[in-house]
């Protein structure tokens, strides 16, 4: 009976019931919609008929199948995305350091760091295309923005939490600061500055593919709207849309397995992270 318990109070058990009860309310939304007449019709499918296109070998624009042309302007999509997603942990990352290391930095770029947060998404893909002048540069400058701030936010917040008698105890063996940052402070924020990684991850790809809408192109959001405006069936819409939170979810895992590889510490039942 405990057994029992067990399972299904587990993870994977949870887990597997809510994808169950997912699938099942997506049925019964997709069967109501086949029987109202709608422009375009049916525009809520059923997973089989997605599952379906996927693997169908039928060339949607007379060269690649649904899955070809998904992949293809996913590559580019997410080659984007990574490139910025990489240069905003770095910028992100160096930002805290210089943060935590002088005050007067601290009290100059946060409420900057802050407004550049708080502009929408919409506006300010038109500002940096036309500051750089390239759509490609535009796409993964955004990329870095959005994954700059929480890198940055959660990292200057580890350092902030790690207890004066940590330092006390540093000082107390004599250690410079660079000792006292490699050896304590950079270390205790990781998990912090995981953190930030898991947040910017799917903001990354969801930024690029909202970008790609706007600016055209190659990438997954200029194929969504091409779907949109019924330029190809209906499905390539749905495979998009699937295929985007997939990789979405992936990366959040993703860097959660990073961190456990990493931080051995977390395998060891322990955190640095306090609550």
């Amino acid at each position: 009976m405990r057994k029992l318990k067990c399972i299904l109070t587990s993870k994977p058990f949870v887990t597997l019931c809510w994808i169950i009860l997912l699938i099942v309310i997506w049925e019964i939304f997709a069967s109501v919609v086949a029987q109202t007449k709608r422009t375009p019709e049916n525009v809520m499918p059923h997973l089989s008929g997605i599952i379906e296109s996927v693997f169908s070998d039928k060339k949607i624009n007379g060269s690649q199948t649904v899955l070809e042309m998904v992949l293809e302007n996913a590559a580019a999509t997410l080659s984007r995305a990574g490139i910025g997603y990489l240069i905003g942990i770095v910028l992100g990352f160096v930002l805290a350091l210089l943060m935590s290391l002088s005050g007067v930095i601290e009290k100059i770029a946060f409420p900057y760091l802050m407004l550049i947060q708080l502009i929408p998404i919409l506006g300010m893909a038109p500002i940096i295309n036309a500051i750089t002048g390239d759509i490609a540069v535009s796409r993964i400058v955004i990329a870095a923005i959005l994954t700059f701030y929480p890198v940055a936010t959660n990292t200057i917040a580890g350092f902030k939490a790690i207890e004066p008698a940590k330092h006390e105890l540093m000082y107390s063996y004599a250690a410079n600061k660079f000792q006292i940052y490699t050896k304590t402070m950079i270390p205790f924020c990781i998990p912090y500055f995981f953190t930030g990684l898991k947040i910017s991850a799917p903001m990354a790809i969801t930024a690029s593919i909202l970008v790609d809408t706007l600016q055209g192109g190659i990438g997954l959001g200029c194929l969504l709207s091409q779907s949109l405006k019924g330029a190809m069936t209906r499905y390539v819409f749905w495979d998009i849309v699937f295929f985007s939170a997939l990789i979405g979810i992936l990366s959040f895992y993703l860097m959660g397995v990073i961190e456990n590889l990493l931080c051995r510490y977390k395998r060891a039942g322990g955190s640095g992270k306090k609550e």
